[in-house]
């Protein structure tokens, strides 16, 4: 099979990942935020109530700008909602937050995949630096040890994007498992949160994926060069 094919074939195979992904959790959230849940709950007080529910008074609620910028920060107790989620009534705004009072229950209960996570964000930080840095020099220079050194930061990443995905998967497991013992949704409103969630799971689903194919790509256009 020619060489070049192949390159060029998992480039483009990463594309359509990436933007199938994107294209995927766009298209659900848009469709759900036009569906109000029966309780007229909004991202914000669905959010208060699990969390208090959970034992978890001391996490606070905000509002942040963005679109689908919403997150758990451990370091500051803090349930992050972009203004859609925090003030929408939708299923997918509830859905939404309470996927990320899922990550403050695990930060309660000391979830290891999430403390593993934790301890790699320097070190990912540092790689996704310098892993782009060493792959562009080593290229220019022509030092092909920097280049590998650059490989190996996107196995850092990989590695990271790994221990990530069950941490998501889990938050979305205790989202619903909330949202289900609340009653916050009804069981025909589960559904779509479900396949919210499902939507944006896919997500780290396909950075797994696409890094993989990087790095595949990466080491058969310059594994060739040693040979």
């Amino acid at each position: 099979m020619d060489y070049y094919f192949v390159v060029y074939g998992l480039t483009l195979i990463a594309v359509i990942i990436t933007l199938g992904a994107q294209v995927l959790v766009d298209s659900t959230y848009r469709k759900y935020c036009q569906t109000k849940n029966d309780r007229s709950l909004t991202g914000k007080e669905a959010a208060r109530y699990i969390l208090d529910k959970n034992g978890l008074e001391y996490v606070r609620v905000v509002e942040v700008g963005g679109y689908l910028s919403d997150h758990y920060d451990p370091r500051t107790k803090e349930v992050r909602l972009s203004t859609l989620n925090y003030r929408g009534t939708s299923l997918a705004s509830v859905s939404v937050a309470c996927h990320e009072c899922g990550h403050a229950i695990q930060d309660k209960v000391g979830y290891l995949f999430m403390k593993i996570r934790a301890s790699l964000v320097p070190v990912v930080n540092f790689s996704s630096y310098a892993g782009y840095f060493a792959i562009l020099f080593g290229v220019l220079f022509g030092f092909i040890d920097l280049i590998w050194l650059g490989i190996l930061a996107e196995v850092v990443i990989l590695l990271f994007q790994l221990v990530t995905l069950p941490v998501e998967l889990d938050a979305s497991r205790r989202a619903l498992k909330e949202l289900d013992s609340a009653y916050l949704l009804t069981s025909h409103e589960l559904e779509g949160g479900k396949k919210v969630l499902t939507a944006a799971a896919f997500t780290y689903v396909a950075s797994v994926a696409t890094t993989l194919i990087q790095i595949l790509r990466l080491v058969l256009m310059f594994g060739r060069r040693d040979d």
